[in-house]
């Protein structure tokens, strides 16, 4: 049975945002229920009909849309969306064609295309609804998405998170028997006098033997005197350093990407949590001196993200801002890169990354 939802998106315009995304939306309705890439299409098979089969099977594709979406260009200098062989423009217009269900998901403000902008067989896209995932409010901006993708998918039973409530029984103790007094029985005072005499004694020994241990007035409200024989008062041991909380210990470790790759992406990731419950990442690039240092990571729920400032120019002023956003998934750290340049094209890596053994 094929999957249900299709992602659709550019690597060089999307990879983060898109890569998030599917992580989230296997959380809400599990792996078989999300198609992200067709980078597994076997050699020989031709790719337009891999491509079209792969989006029949679908009951909705997600067209992931940055700022760059419509206007990237190939290795020639040609408008990438112009190649009728474009994987994306493939993958939309087939679902356009199928009268799939097709919504345009904006993200890093980007806008949705003018129809003049669109080859022929994608202009409908100009008028589908779109939505909008931000950074700031990514996790809400998912929950109406995921809430609205219900009426063409279903949580599988492995990822359904709803809480189960036990209900258990309380069982009371038997009521205790009110007993009955004999009308006709008086009752003796032997009892009353004794307590009488002993509460007398009780009295004359805590006064004698708080004159012996306290055979001078106290000077003052805090003024303290150690018997001889008593033991004082130790202090109270150092505390002990609180370890990081369960969400927290699932981020710490050393994270390695175990693919070889090039580009301004990362090769190694080491997150510590400190006696504060705040996280620090250090983290290392691609080359034998990339070592960007630490920086200190703002956790959100389930994400931590921390940016550097890199490369600096002829005027000592960084020319790369890197952002690093971290989700534990499934053992793995997924680990997005936003690249912006003063001086270049953003660029975006979605990377799984394993613990170091």
């Amino acid at each position: 049975m094929g999957r249900s939802i299709f992602i659709s998106y550019r690597r060089d315009d999307t990879e983060g945002e898109a890569g998030r995304l599917f992580d989230d939306l296997v959380r809400s309705f599990g792996e078989d229920s999300v198609f992200m890439d067709v980078s597994d299409i076997s050699p020989g098979v031709d790719f337009r009909k891999e491509i079209d089969d792969n989006v029949a099977s679908c009951g909705v594709l997600l067209a992931i849309i940055g700022p760059s979406w419509s206007s990237i260009q190939d290795g020639s200098g040609n408008r990438r969306l112009d190649n009728p062989n474009d994987f994306v423009r493939l993958e939309i217009a087939s679902a356009l064609a199928r009268d799939i269900a097709v919504i345009p998901v904006l993200v890093h403000d980007a806008k949705m295309p003018r129809p003049e902008q669109l080859p022929e067989n994608l202009r409908d896209l100009a008028f589908r609804n779109s939505v909008e995932i931000t950074h700031a409010r990514w996790n809400s901006d998912v929950q109406l998405l995921t809430n609205a993708l219900t009426r063409y998918v279903s949580a599988t039973a492995s990822s359904d998170t709803k809480p189960v409530h036990a209900t258990v029984a309380v069982q009371l103790p038997p009521p205790t028997a009110t007993q009955q007094k004999d009308p006709s029985a008086r009752p003796s005072s032997v009892p009353l006098v004794l307590g009488i005499v002993v509460a007398a004694v009780l009295a004359l020994g805590m006064v004698g033997f708080f004159v012996i241990r306290h055979p001078n007035p106290v000077a003052g409200p805090d003024a303290h005197t150690t018997h001889p024989n008593e033991v004082a008062p130790q202090s109270a041991p150092n505390p002990v350093p609180s370890q990081p909380s369960s969400l927290l210990s699932a981020f710490v470790g050393t994270w390695t990407d175990p693919h070889a790759r090039g580009g301004n992406s990362l090769a190694k990731l080491e997150v510590t949590a400190d006696a504060a419950q705040s996280l620090s990442i250090h983290a290392w690039g691609h080359c034998d001196q990339c070592d960007w240092g630490v920086q200190h990571a703002t956790v959100n729920g389930q994400t931590a993200e921390a940016t550097w400032q890199l490369e600096p120019g002829q005027d000592g002023k960084p020319t790369r801002t890197a952002v690093v956003n971290i989700h534990p998934t499934n053992g793995q750290l997924g680990v997005n890169v936003n690249n912006t340049y003063s001086d270049n094209q953003p660029s975006h890596f979605h990377i799984l990354f394993v613990k170091a053994q």
